[in-house]
């Protein structure tokens, strides 16, 4: 039963398209309207059917808003049984989606192969419908769509801006169902209105502004960062190029030099053992094993037992005890005071 209603969500958009398209009668506004929206193949632009069609492209303008009209004016009085049906499969996913989502994602659950042109033509076809409203793709948004008793563009435009702003104002990627309870709404509608946005982005299942690199990274140094700070303590360089391959991240084939050669440039990095890296935001600083030593016995201002110039090193570098002994027994820095017991030999 499950896989019956499946095959029956699916909408044969060129079929529709073409149905509607019947409706135009001058073939020289069914080309301008198929060519405009990419009903067959790419979107072209005005001055490009201005140049096919020898008219201008103003007049290529008025053509496609008048007849634009018509077919909206058409489906509002059920002239296209076809929109209509359209228009109820959207709606219901809309529904489940949480009244707006973004073409692509619509296009995805009720055509066969979510190709480009089903896209065109679910975002043609949303257009004549009058239950929604398109939102067009510009620098601030994905084309999408809205249920329109829901939200009109002005409110859809106007709850993204609330939400960019109020993620903005945190500072850093939250859950959603975090943000959501911060304006007062429901989480899965925040989602949605956030998902539309361009100046949004999300990883891990948090959100964020889409400059942040813990939701939007984009090179091998960003990655790095995220993992380290999703894992919370240090890792191997061997681990982190694992655990880059492993993510959610949309390019993931680095190889290990290449994670290894970013660990040692960024300063947001630091080497606190064999192959071994951490935040320096976490405390950690660069040196070697009797530099941190130095630093020790620097902020202590008075001479410590081994035990505890060991136990203070290791909260800043992963390494051997041996290793710190055998730097504050051979380093000319450190003089014994009394018995194990040290302190820097300038002082």
């Amino acid at each position: 039963m499950a896989e019956v209603q499946a095959e029956q969500a699916i909408v044969n958009t060129e079929n529709v398209a073409q149905e509607v398209l019947s409706h135009i009668e001058r073939e020289r506004e069914r080309e301008i309207i198929a060519r405009r929206f990419g009903l067959f193949d790419r979107k072209e632009t005005l001055e490009q059917i201005g140049e096919l069609l020898n008219i201008t492209r103003e007049r290529v303008r008025q053509l496609e808003k008048s007849v634009l009209a018509r077919l909206q004016a058409s489906a509002e009085a059920g002239e296209l049984p076809h929109i209509a049906t359209v228009e109820e499969s959207l709606v219901a996913e809309l529904d489940e989606l949480g009244t707006v989502a973004r073409i692509c994602d619509l296009s995805a659950r009720i055509t066969a192969e979510n190709t480009r042109t089903d896209q065109s033509r679910v975002a043609f076809l949303a257009k004549l419908s009058p239950k929604l409203i398109v939102i067009e793709d510009n620098d601030d948004y994905y084309q999408a769509v809205s249920l329109l008793h829901i939200r009109d563009e002005k409110h859809v435009k106007a709850d993204v801006s609330a939400l960019v702003a109020a993620i903005k104002k945190a500072g850093e990627p939250a859950p959603i169902e975090g943000v959501a309870k911060t304006l007062g709404g429901d989480s899965a509608e925040t989602q949605a209105l956030a998902s539309i946005s361009k100046n949004l982005a999300t990883l891990n299942g948090r959100w964020g502004l889409v400059k942040w690199s813990m939701v939007n990274p984009k090179n091998i140094r960003d990655k790095i960062y995220v993992i380290l700070k999703e894992h919370g303590k240090h890792m191997h360089f061997n681990e982190i190029a694992g655990a880059i391959k492993d993510s959610d991240f949309k390019r993931k084939d680095v190889t290990t030099q290449a994670i290894h050669n970013e660990l040692i440039k960024d300063k947001r990095f630091v080497l606190i053992g064999r192959g071994i890296y951490a935040l320096k935001e976490w405390g950690y600083q660069k040196g070697t094993v009797a530099d941190i030593i130095t630093e020790v016995l620097r902020e202590a201002g008075e001479p410590l037992h081994r035990d505890e110039i060991v136990k203070r090193v290791l909260k800043s570098r992963f390494v051997k005890e041996t290793t710190i002994l055998l730097n504050l027994q051979g380093k000319p820095q450190f003089k014994r005071v009394a018995k194990a017991t040290y302190d820097l030999a300038e002082a």
